[in-house]
């Protein structure tokens, strides 16, 4: 393929002649469209055909800014519209925390889209650049879900794609590759218009055929549906309220789950429901350790018994003396009460550790409302739950794919994400996750279990479609025959290497765009 830019007429030296068709604040305003034209892809709206849409708007944006000097230095101008109005638009649930943290993670996100805006400026002018640009792509989603403070990996281009046919891309190279793809559609559907503008129709039929091809190609691979049966319950106790003050009725909440379970139990007695082989409580289904309250410990194990199953139960504990706490998911049996557990890893900056708390205490009151940080783990969550092993994920772990693959990799033959919703209940933020989880099961052939305090909790089928589904702040409790696996997908067996690859391919496609640039500059 040529370059978009091929026709841009330049000095001897190699640099374009100044010029441009739109001026830079107009191209700021088409990659501001652009974000706000993504998010609609997303959750909760689930329009997934604006993705590669919304991404040809972008380089279309990036491409006319950049039609003369300082490309880059415009090129990230015109990333940072885009990521400014993208990200502020996705996570207006976190307004709820505080509009500083709403903020913070703006300004801190649009630094990665203006970093693929200034790359990709210069990755236009390279012959075959749609597959440099879709890599280098994939390369700054990949620091960004990693720098600072553990990244953050939400709104990742596949995270549109829950409902799509390009989802099956997941279970060939996880959430990178799936973005990968998206990406390169919308490069093709870009190179499309412009060899339309340029009387070049076949190229632009060819372009457009290629970019239809590569979204429809998902529907050519196979998805797991088989296993072994297993009945699972899935307990949903509700909250008192909504906010920052969700948990603040910790008796309340261990007691909705502790009655929802107790009634699953006579409905299993009289008949009137299947009798469940395990039991799945949420993240913080009790705010209280047991280990250090007789009461809590008398009444958890007194509703396990009742049910008679094993149930993974989420709860916060102390460790260090109580300086610290730990958010884990335990295995409760029937018979030996607590056993073992997996510990949250990926914990959330300012919501459950304070970064510089010395400091920063000083200046954000509101800081009080976290005394003390939570601890993370280190381990992977496959844990033995009687007659099967489950993949543990707490909450935001579930947006990292290490989390998640090194459980199914160790063994798990489902995957669980036990999850506090209530915070954000009534946002984006809950079908945002929901359509991640579902891509897990995707990427891993696993069923996909998510217990919420509030909802959305479901079961998820290894394909990604949902066999039930709650609706939110109510108490429900859903008992599904599911299919347990051991199969791994390739996205499980190759882990990182696909994100890798393509991060390496495309960084060096914008180190050598820059060289070569500089040298014809200095020729």
């Amino acid at each position: 393929m040529s370059t978009v830019a091929e026709d841009v007429p330049e000095t001897s030296s190699g640099v374009p002649i100044p010029g441009s068709r739109i001026p830079l604040w107009g191209s700021a305003v088409a990659a501001a469209a652009a974000g706000g034209l993504l998010v609609l892809a997303f959750p909760p709206f689930d329009l997934w055909p604006l993705a590669p849409l919304a991404c040809a708007l972008l380089l279309a944006a990036i491409d006319s800014a950049c039609r003369t000097c300082q490309p880059a230095r415009r090129g990230a101008l015109v990333g940072a519209a885009f990521g400014v109005v993208f990200f502020a638009l996705l996570t207006a649930w976190l307004r709820v925390i505080g509009p500083d943290a709403w903020l913070l993670i703006i300004g801190l996100s649009a630094a990665f889209t203006a970093l693929f805006g200034a790359g990709t400026a210069v990755l236009l002018r390279l012959p075959g650049w749609p597959l440099w640009v879709a890599g280098w792509w994939v390369a700054v989603e990949a620091v960004r879900g990693r720098v600072p403070f553990g990244g953050f990996p939400w709104g990742r281009l596949g995270h549109s794609q829950a409902d799509a046919p390009t989802a099956a891309w997941a279970s060939i190279g996880g959430v990178p590759l799936l973005g990968f793809v998206v990406m390169l559609s919308g490069c093709l559907l870009w190179v499309a218009v412009r060899s339309a503008r340029g009387r070049r129709a076949v190229r632009a039929v060819v372009a457009v055929g290629a970019a239809v091809f590569l979204l429809a190609s998902g529907l050519a691979i196979p998805l797991a549906d088989d296993g072994r049966p297993l009945t699972v319950a899935i307990v949903q106790g509700n909250v008192p309220q909504t906010g920052m003050d969700a948990f603040g009725q910790r008796e309340a909440v261990l007691s909705a789950h502790l009655d929802a379970t107790h009634r699953l139990a006579a409905d299993v007695r009289r008949g009137v429901t299947p009798a469940p082989d395990v039991v799945i409580w949420p993240e913080n289904a009790s705010d209280i350790d047991p280990a250090l309250d007789a009461d809590a410990f008398a009444a958890i194990d007194a509703a396990v018994k009742d049910v008679g199953v094993p149930v993974l139960v989420g709860m916060v504990v102390e460790v260090d003396g109580g300086a610290r706490v730990a958010n884990q998911g335990t295995v409760w049996s029937p018979v030996d009460g607590p056993g073992e557990s997996y510990v949250k890893q990926n914990l959330v900056p300012f919501g459950e550790y304070v970064p510089f708390r010395s400091t920063l205490e000083r200046v954000i009151s509101r800081l009080d409302r976290i005394p003390r940080d939570f601890v993370a783990g280190d381990e992977p969550g496959a844990l033995d739950l009687g007659p099967v092993v489950v993949g543990d994920v707490i909450c935001f772990d579930v947006a990292y794919d290490a989390a998640v693959r090194d459980a199914v990799a160790d063994g798990a033959e489902l995957i669980t994400v036990q999850t506090n919703n209530a915070t954000y209940g009534r946002t984006g933020q809950v079908p945002q996750q929901w359509a991640i989880s579902r891509l897990r099961a995707v990427e891993h052939g696993r069923t996909v279990l998510v217990a919420s305090t509030s909802g959305i909790s479901g079961v998820v089928a290894p394909d990604g479609t949902v066999v039930a589904q709650t609706t939110e702040f109510v108490q429900e409790v859903v008992v599904e025959t599911v299919v347990a696996r051991s199969d791994q997908t390739i996205a499980t067996r190759v882990g990182s290497w696909p994100e890798w690859a393509l991060s390496l391919m495309g960084l060096g496609a914008v180190v050598f765009a820059l060289v070569r640039r500089r040298g014809r500059i200095g020729a």
